[in-house]
């Protein structure tokens, strides 16, 4: 079934009826103020959490017990203590309203307030479409399995056989919920009556899909809450579908502005109302904000950058030099791109159907990502003998746009990489380059000193890091890493950055990048190891990059450059500003 088919079923009234709570109408006799482990009162329709009681509207006999949330209530007897089925006498209700043959009143004292299911139980969904169910495999194999979610999403859609409109769907779907995670467990606790740790991980993350549609995406009301029920029936269970919908129909009482007034006017700390503004943790807002003043920027400008992480990236595409072409890119509706050569601006849609794709000449890679490779080709190396290395070459972007860079020039390149596997992805990247041009080793890269001391010309040294600045690609890393995790990863980055500089030999340039602003991660990292040192210089890394880059991309407001204690200048990169991830890079010149 198509989205548009989904998008169209629930209440025929359709509008805000169908998320209304306990109106006036609503009966309240004994019995029926019993709350379901959703937390709220029974609503016009008789919604209720899981293991409650289905309202009168479902009556369906004197008596009859059906599934955990279809069962009729207690207050469904009339005023001779009989159950009233079809058929039965018709007197009034407790609150002195009328039933017809069906059981439903009549003479309601709201009417607008009705919002009775268009279907009958027996018919109402038990499954979802496949791009929302795409999307709920994506989440599950991201919380639960530790996935990432720029790899298993796409994989998914393909398995899933999504068409292009419902790959689309569900990819919005997915990454909205996986950025939002934050903000939407903030507006669930309110909903919820207990802890969000005790609910079914997998519960949660479709109530996570159902808030993110009701709040964030084009998609009706009730089309939201008939399609997230429906999905936790089939993949779940009958018993947990009640507290879906009892759940997001809370959630459906205000919107989203009304929701983040509510829950920043509870927070007293400025750091944690932009947290929930805009759904990052406090402790990372704290560290971007740092991050722009110590880089020369504005910290003022952090609304920007936290907005810019919230929106879905452009695809970048790269031609590898001398071997492929964005020709048939750009014919197809992409557009030249802004930064650096080679480079493009995916249109959309499923970029592996661009000419040279599949054979790997034309590649997916941040812009930012294409500027690091092509700075170190481009820094000044005393008496270049053509020997490069990337110390941390997987999974293997940047070594092929240099392994080509290479190879247009006579040079080799060595891709290093720590394990067999990532060693392997590394070896696909390379294959489309003459294999003349490069070769892979797997092992440690602080090892590499010790087998080939000082011996090459230009060392990439990308290093592990906390993606900080990848959050628009990854959006679950924000809330999976903490602050312990920098502190840990500091001390294998001095270390990598030490054995990169003793790799280089006299006059070579080791580039050192990390794709996180954190300073922690940059500057720190490079202060400690200069003091440590006394055979580095830092070389003007800014107007490297000016020169690496397409003529005036990097002046004006995209102006790079900060200056290191000692000479020379650093480069980081803003998505808000450059329109990529928040790579940082410094060139160090090894002395002799």
């Amino acid at each position: 079934m198509s989205r548009d088919q989904h998008d169209r079923g629930g209440n025929p009234s359709g509008g805000r009826s169908e998320r209304r709570g306990q109106g006036p109408g609503d009966r309240r006799g004994p019995g029926n103020d019993r709350r379901g482990t959703g937390g709220g009162r029974r609503d016009a329709e008789g919604a209720r959490g899981h293991g409650s009681r289905q309202g009168s509207g479902d009556a369906r006999g004197s008596g009859t017990r059906q599934g955990s949330s279809d069962r009729p209530g207690s207050g469904d007897r009339n005023r001779s203590g009989e159950r009233s089925g079809a058929g039965d006498r018709r007197g009034p209700s407790r609150d002195g309203s009328r039933r017809n043959a069906r059981g439903h009143e009549r003479n309601r004292r709201s009417q607008q307030e009705r919002s009775y299911s268009a279907q009958a139980p027996a018919q109402r969904r038990r499954s979802s479409d496949p791009a929302r169910l795409t999307a709920f495999q994506a989440l599950r194999a991201v919380n639960s399995e530790d996935a990432y979610g720029n790899l298993v999403l796409p994989r998914l859609v393909r398995e899933n056989r999504l068409d292009r409109r419902d790959a689309a769907f569900a990819t919005e779907l997915a990454y909205g919920a996986m950025r939002w995670q934050g903000t939407w467990d903030a507006v669930l606790e309110k909903c919820v009556d207990r802890p969000l740790d005790q609910l079914d991980p997998a519960v949660l993350d479709a109530l996570r899909l159902g808030v993110h549609q009701l709040l964030a995406m084009r998609v009706p009301d009730h089309a939201a809450l008939d399609a997230t029920v429906g999905l936790v029936r089939g993949e779940v269970g009958q018993g947990p579908a009640g507290l879906v919908n009892a759940v997001l129909r809370k959630v459906a009482r205000q919107n989203l502005e009304e929701w983040l007034e509510q829950l920043t006017a509870e927070q007293s700390d400025e750091l944690r109302r932009m947290a929930v503004r805009h759904a990052h943790p406090a402790w990372e807002i704290r560290a971007m904000r740092r991050a722009l003043r110590v880089n020369g920027r504005d910290t003022a400008e952090i609304a920007a950058l936290l907005e810019a992480d919230n929106e879905p990236p452009s695809v970048h595409l790269v031609a590898l030099p001398g071997l492929g072409s964005l020709d048939a890119a750009v014919d197809d509706g992409a557009r030249a791109g802004d930064l650096v050569p080679d480079s493009a601006v995916s249109a959309g849609g499923d970029v592996h159907r661009i000419p040279g794709t599949r054979e790997g000449v034309v590649r997916v890679q941040d812009a930012g990502s294409q500027l690091v490779a092509r700075v170190l080709a481009e820094a000044p190396v005393q008496e270049d003998a053509g020997r490069w290395a990337d110390m941390c070459a997987g999974p293997g972007g940047k070594a092929a746009l240099l392994a080509a860079l290479a190879n247009e020039r006579g040079a080799t390149l060595l891709a290093n990489e720590v394990s067999e596997h990532r060693g392997d992805l590394v070896r696909n990247a390379l294959a489309p380059v003459p294999e003349a041009a490069w070769q892979v080793r797997v092992g440690d890269a602080r090892d590499v000193p010790g087998a080939e001391p000082a011996r090459f010309d230009r060392v990439l040294v990308d290093v592990p890091c906390t993606g900080l600045g990848a959050l628009r690609r990854r959006p679950e890393a924000r809330w999976r890493r903490t602050p312990s995790d920098v502190g840990n990863l500091a001390g294998i980055q001095r270390q990598l950055l030490d054995a990169a500089l003793d790799a280089t030999r006299p006059g070579g340039v080791t580039l050192y990048a990390t794709c996180s602003p954190h300073t922690a991660e940059t500057h720190d990292v490079l202060q400690e190891v200069l003091e440590a040192r006394g055979d580095v210089e830092v070389l003007d890394t800014a107007e490297l990059a000016r020169s690496a880059a397409l003529p005036g991309a990097l002046d004006g407001e995209r102006t790079v450059g900060h200056e290191v204690p000692g000479g020379g200048t650093s480069v980081q990169l803003w998505p808000h500003v450059h329109g990529t991830d928040a790579m940082f890079m410094v060139a160090l010149r090894r002395r002799s």
